[in-house]
């Protein structure tokens, strides 16, 4: 029993034919037929009876015909309520993030709050990459990151691109390497190492520099929080990656870009293609397109 057949019974009790029916409701009498015999199935009396040429409604039938029409009302009902959530310019929508894009475009996001703007609900969330997807189960929107040399998102999620940020190396403002306008992996391969944690993004790049500098990296500390890691740097504890504009600058620390190696990251909004459908998360995507161009500038 479904609500196509229960409607199709409806029309038949009151229009008197399949026919009719058909034509009200833009079938042909033959998949009327079908529908009232599938629905018949599922009923243990019978629901029509000839009388002459005319098909009508038995008293099962009309029971049942009258039911539809409480059925038909609450659907309408549930589809008007779901049209409401899905057009709500103020409903609450989810953003997580990783916690450099999380201090770079949270506070944007905050400034464009007005009345009846989106209410936002914020985590930030650091996970490995290939964690990211799934955190799109539980947030409207997930901020994520993946270096350029990576496999694109899955299929399973729609992504869109707010920013390719380029990574520098953070060397200490009074450190020999910052009187040099470029570095090439030899100028850091024999430094002391801050990097992320094994299976973040970052560690790709890390390993890319030992290749093109053809030796292992000292790495000394692991660090996933961008300001710890320009605390320990500033200290003098070793060089480390850092993105040119999402990170806080810090004073001092200077960024110098790296030639001979991709260093370079993509920072996406990652969401079920299904979530886009509510106009307040499209809204939260204009707002995030904007803090982009914000923070790039």
């Amino acid at each position: 029993m479904n609500e196509r057949q229960l409607q199709i019974l409806r029309e038949l009790g009151e229009l008197g034919s399949v026919t009719a029916t058909a034509e009200a409701l833009l079938m042909t009498p033959s998949a009327v037929s079908q529908q009232l015999r599938l629905l018949q199935r599922s009923i243990p009396v019978p629901l029509t009876e000839r009388d002459g040429r005319r098909l009508v409604l038995t008293d099962a039938g009309q029971v049942l015909a009258g039911a539809a029409i409480e059925v038909e009302t609450a659907l309408a009902k549930a589809r008007h309520t779901v049209e409401e959530f899905v057009d709500q310019p103020d409903a609450e929508v989810s953003v997580a993030a990783f916690n450099s894009a999380a201090a770079a475009f949270f506070p944007l996001l905050l400034a464009e709050a007005r009345p009846g703007s989106p209410r936002l609900s914020l985590a930030d969330e650091d996970v490995a990459q290939d964690q990211f997807p799934r955190l799109t189960r539980d947030y409207d929107l997930v901020l994520a990151h993946r270096l350029d040399q990576a496999p694109p998102w899955p299929a399973t999620v729609t992504a869109v691109t707010l920013l390719r940020e380029p990574l520098d190396i953070a060397v200490p403002a009074d450190h020999p390497l910052a009187a040099q306008r470029r570095l090439t992996p030899r100028d850091v391969a024999d430094h002391p190492w801050i990097t992320v944690h094994d299976g973040f993004p970052l560690m790709a790049t890390i390993d890319a520099i030992a290749t093109a500098a053809n030796r292992r990296l000292d790495i000394v500390h692991r660090v996933n929080d961008f300001a710890v890691v320009a605390e320990i740097v500033a200290a003098g504890g070793g060089l480390a990656l850092m993105p040119r504009w999402t990170a806080r600058p810090h004073p001092a620390l200077v960024l110098r870009p790296l030639s001979g190696v991709h260093t370079g990251r993509h920072i996406d909004v990652l969401h079920r293609p299904e979530r886009a459908a509510r106009r307040a998360v499209r809204t939260v995507l204009s707002d995030l397109r904007r803090a982009a161009a914000t923070i790039q500038r």
